[in-house]
């Protein structure tokens, strides 16, 4: 993807759900930190940092070292692809609000697409503070003085998403125009998607900071847009249900149909963060057994998703026609979150779940066997961002673009 010359002045051809394909390099960025995560000894610290990591580079076993080699490698590279894309989308898109597919969307159910841009972006803040964590000797020793830019970012982040909503329900509330019968996926999800990325980056300070306004504040905006976001989701997922039992599902918002996985993971790593901020500065928080049950949860409502939307996918041939066949469309991007959050999801769920309550013993046999299961998910949506970067960006793309 580095190496790939990438299209320009697409205008009319040009889709907001490219930013999809930033959003999912920066979702594997945050995959390959798991990895540091769980498996880097990091005492005294919420989060593995630089000196941690070299630490277990020089003293750690043959597997660690590797595991360590291959996340910087991951880390590094994905991140790349995800700063490439991001300001890729912002060049296309600058271009693309002079044209009339832009006027159109802006007139339909299609304009909540736009809100892709902020979701992109909290994704890449996200990332970037991995960057800084994994890379940049003493970035821990400047942390408290990151977290309230880091928290302005996010705020400025969500005041952009709630530009976009505000022209969009202002819009449709006051003179209608929403077509119910088109709105038959789950596509209309994507603000609430937006809204809960937000959220999960403005809730790192609670988790991570020492000091007590810092994480009052940062528990209080990240409540604001985690609640915002379920609100809007699950009137959204029910207006999306009732309209597929009605009009049966929209082929080209297939992949919608699982933005509640990643959607899912987001608001439950809110949790997390917002709990730990609980205990650590006001007297409360939740015990492993609370995070277990609301992991366990979290990860079976993704398992009926990911089923109930495999059941569409399968039957309307998505995967051989958008994904390995000849047709393309940008909204195939959207099939790269849910790999992505349910891989880390299970990270989640065996160490802070499983591993929490005692039910497996961490680097067991157990243990493995069920994190070979979030790798190789990992892996395969690895695979699947490369084949669709290669469809929309490389030498295939342009092909199928002068057929």
């Amino acid at each position: 993807m580095l190496l790939i010359r990438m299209p320009s002045r697409l205008e009319d051809d040009y889709s907001p759900l490219y930013y999809l394909a930033a959003l999912g390099a920066g979702g594997l960025v945050v995959s390959f930190f798991m990895w540091l995560m769980f498996w880097v000894p990091h005492p005294g610290r919420p989060v593995p940092v630089f000196s941690d990591i070299t630490a277990a580079l020089a003293d750690g076993g043959a597997a660690l070292q590797l595991a360590i080699v291959v996340a910087w490698a991951g880390i590094a590279v994905f991140a790349a692809m995800m700063l490439r894309l991001l300001v890729w989308n912002v060049r296309e898109a600058a271009a693309w609000r002079g044209t009339a597919a832009y006027i159109a969307l802006r007139r339909g159910n299609a304009e909540t697409q736009l809100l892709a841009g902020p979701l992109a972006t909290a994704m890449a803040l996200n990332a970037g503070f991995i960057v800084a964590l994994v890379f940049v000797p003493g970035t821990w020793s400047v942390v408290e003085y990151l977290f309230p830019l880091a928290m302005l970012a996010f705020l400025a982040i969500g005041v952009w998403a709630i530009r976009l909503l505000d022209e969009f329900w202002g819009r449709v509330l006051s003179g209608g125009g929403f077509d119910c019968s088109r709105n038959n996926s789950f596509s209309q999800l994507l603000p609430a998607f937006a809204l809960s990325m937000i959220g999960v980056g403005l809730a790192a300070p609670a988790a991570m900071s020492g000091v007590a306004w810092v994480a009052g504040i940062s528990y209080f905006a990240s409540s604001f847009f985690v609640v915002a976001a379920v609100a809007m989701g699950l009137i959204m997922l029910v207006l999306g249900v009732r309209a597929m039992m009605e009009n049966g599902a929209s082929v080209e918002s297939a992949p919608s149909l699982w933005v509640v996985v990643p959607i899912l993971t987001v608001l439950s790593i809110a949790s997390m963060r917002q709990g730990h901020a609980m205990h650590a500065h006001f007297g409360g928080g939740a015990t492993a057994a609370d995070t277990f049950a609301m992991l366990t949860t979290a990860l079976t409502l993704q398992l009926l998703f990911l089923l109930f939307g495999f059941i569409v996918l399968r039957r309307e041939r998505y995967f051989r026609r958008f994904v390995t066949g000849g047709q393309r469309d940008a909204g195939a991007y959207a099939l790269v979150c849910p790999g992505v959050a349910l891989s880390v999801m299970l990270q989640f769920f065996i160490n802070k779940g499983l591993v929490g309550v005692g039910l497996i013993v961490k680097f067991g046999t157990a243990y493995w066997l069920l994190t070979a299961l979030a790798l190789l998910i990992q892996v395969l949506t690895i695979w699947l961002v490369l084949t669709l970067n290669a469809r929309h960006f490389g030498a295939e793309a342009a092909a199928i673009r002068a057929s």
